[in-house]
């Protein structure tokens, strides 16, 4: 079978995406590579059909066990042969999976990078001729990353033992140019081809909100997506036990997963989300990575992650399969000194006495995660930037590009917050933060301006009449613009030399202020500014709701979730085709051959279930 006969008949598609066949390849050459795709643009399938034109068992380093067993799981349901070797297994089925492994059963076997430091997986392997080595969400290699593992360090040399060499491949969704590097040199890829196919995710809905109370506005997204499935992240335990329990008090079919709960229960619990038994996960950043759960239909930041890349890599779990999904903020001033605390004092790996910059940076890409809470432009631009990637001035699909802006002079707003931060300096004689600054403006009785003595300076309570979040605002925007910054590791406010000019020269202050549009919803105006290929502009009709209430009931029957046996997206061509015929079934994406014979008897009958009775 050649590569188009293969993507057919195992994976239902008859076109590559971009970068894949180039991807593909260079692998079937023999050649080494490296693809940069964003999340769900189809970067397993780049190693996966190459596994079934060669000869022999390709190996997959993988680095966690959730991906693994849904990689698995999907490929077994398209007719494949594969397996996992990890920590989840019992010694009954480790031993049942040794036994294929011996005897050439497998096409791939995905496995941990911690593996490789096994003397038995290491003696097992060698029994097999190895066709490929494919090491997934690559970027772990580079401590200049955000998930940077030692153990992934051990491949290059893993890879050098063997007796024979195959073609390494390398894949990441999240990369800049400094991990790229990395990632070449440290797996000691030899002349790879690369591919970049860039960084964007259209089919993502990205917004910044800064709710007064983060619970009340995390429980009314919620309400209005009560029949989809979505992450929230956290960015501590204790914040998603406390997030956890109030959805689920407020009725909201909730779980939780984090690094402190007992193996079993993060078990328990990424297997109800991932069969849908609980719609919303809850979780810190130890939850993800790799999840191949192609149904997430929204990903919500509780706290601010503590850079972009994480942010990205997180926000990409929404809308693996191409579908419409939303990738939303909350974010307060407050998660900035929390992302400090994590960077200054969270646990690290060694790494070879480069401790001090490693931190510099990470404080450094703080900032631009900041930055993109704050940012007034594109969104999807701002991220965008930040990967080295063109892009026009608008994306029409983030919270800002469909909002509408009006400016507002604030020169005399400014004036008087720039002149609060030099009259407390002045009394104390060093700088404060935010917080403080906005307390002394607001005119606050708290027990801390009190022992500072700030009710007396002339500029307490001159914002009395203003919210808390307009002069936390309007501080922001005087940062952006230039006039104030804040020193990193205290997080005080202090002016620059630009501040003067408007408190001195008569320079005035105009600010872009967000406004919610009252005549139209925010999904027309997405709806409206995007593609009409990308939204569908109608409710789920009736065969597609009969179509998914048989998908679920094939699932529960086989034990397996869901989108394994089709995604979102395949239900959705199929009742916009409505196919009478196994042959017209096969035109459907996603549909191969295997999953036709498996299924499709059954979905054709309620198709015709749907036509006799319209």
């Amino acid at each position: 079978m050649d590569k188009y006969s293969v993507l057919k008949q195992y994976f239902g598609h008859t076109s590559f995406r971009e970068g894949q066949e180039k991807l593909i390849d260079a692998v079937l050459s023999g050649r080494d590579a490296l693809g940069i795709m964003p999340t769900g643009g189809g970067k397993s399938l780049c190693y996966q059909i190459p596994a079934l034109m060669f000869d022999g068992t390709a190996l997959v380093i993988s680095p966690l066990i959730s991906l693994m067993a849904d990689q698995v799981g999907a490929l077994e349901n398209a007719g494949i042969s594969a397996t996992f070797i990890n920590s989840s297994l019992t010694p009954e089925q480790l031993d049942q999976a040794r036994d294929g492994v011996r005897c050439g059963r497998y096409r791939l076997i995905y496995i941990a990078p911690e593996r490789l430091d096994s003397d038995s997986f290491l003696r097992l392997i060698s029994e097999r001729r190895l066709s490929l080595i494919a090491v997934d969400e690559a970027h772990c290699v580079s401590q200049w990353g955000q998930d940077f593992r030692p153990s992934y360090l051990r491949i290059a040399g893993f890879v050098e033992s063997l007796p024979e060499r195959p073609p390494l491949c390398a894949f990441t969704a999240t990369a800049t140019a400094r991990v790229r590097q990395d990632i070449r040199e440290k797996l000691g890829l030899r002349g790879p081809v690369e591919v970049v196919t860039g960084f964007d995710r259209p089919n993502l809905f990205f917004d910044v909100r800064r709710p007064a109370n983060k619970t009340e506005a995390l429980l009314s997204l919620l309400r209005e997506r009560r029949e989809k499935s979505g992450i929230v992240y956290c960015a501590t335990r204790a914040n998603v036990e406390r997030v956890c329990f109030s959805l689920q008090r407020a009725g909201v079919e909730a779980t939780r997963y984090h690094a402190g709960l007992s193996e079993a229960e993060r078990r328990q619990n990424q297997e109800d989300f991932r069969f849908d038994r609980k719609t919303v996960m809850v979780a810190t950043n130890a939850f993800g990575m790799g999840i191949d759960k192609s149904n997430v239909s929204f990903v919500i930041h509780y706290n601010m992650p503590k850079d972009l890349e994480s942010y990205y890599q997180e926000a990409g779990r929404a809308g693996r399969d191409g579908e419409p999904a939303e990738a939303i903020l909350l974010y307060a001033p407050g998660d900035v000194a929390t992302a400090q605390f994590l960077i200054t004092h969270g646990e690290r790996e060694p790494n070879n006495g480069e401790e001090g910059g490693r931190r510099e940076q990470d404080l450094r890409r703080l900032e631009m995660m900041v930055g993109y809470c704050k940012h007034g432009g594109c969104l999807r631009g701002c991220i965008l930037d930040y990967f080295g990637q063109e892009h026009g001035a608008g994306c029409g699909n983030c919270g800002n590009c469909c909002e509408s802006y009006v400016e507002s002079d604030i020169t005399v707003t400014a004036q008087m917050i720039l002149s609060c931060i030099r009259r407390v300096h002045d009394k104390l004689g060093y700088y404060v933060g935010m917080t403080a600054i906005v307390s002394v403006l607001r005119g606050s009785r708290s027990r801390r301006i009190e022992e500072l003595g700030l009710e007396g300076v002339s500029t307490y309570g001159l914002l009395r009449d203003r919210s808390s979040a307009e002069i936390r605002g309007c501080i922001e925007y005087l940062e952006n613009a230039g006039y104030l910054f804040v020193e990193q590791e205290h997080s005080t406010l202090r002016m620059t030399e630009r501040a003067g000019a408007v408190l001195f020269r008569g320079e005035r202050v105009s600010m872009s202020v967000r406004q919610d549009l009252q005549q139209e919803s925010r999904r027309e105006r997405r709806r409206r500014a995007q593609p009409a290929a990308h939204w569908r502009s109608e409710p789920e009709s009736d065969l597609l709701m009969a179509l998914r209430a048989l998908r679920t009931n094939l699932a529960r029957r086989e034990g397996v979730p869901a989108y394994i046996i089709f995604s979102n997206a395949t239900l959705a061509d199929m009742a916009a085709r409505v196919p009478r015929t196994r042959s017209q079934l096969l035109e459907v994406p996603g549909i191969g051959a295997v999953k036709a014979e498996r299924y499709g008897d059954l979905f054709l009958e309620e198709i015709e279930k749907y036509a006799d009775g319209k």
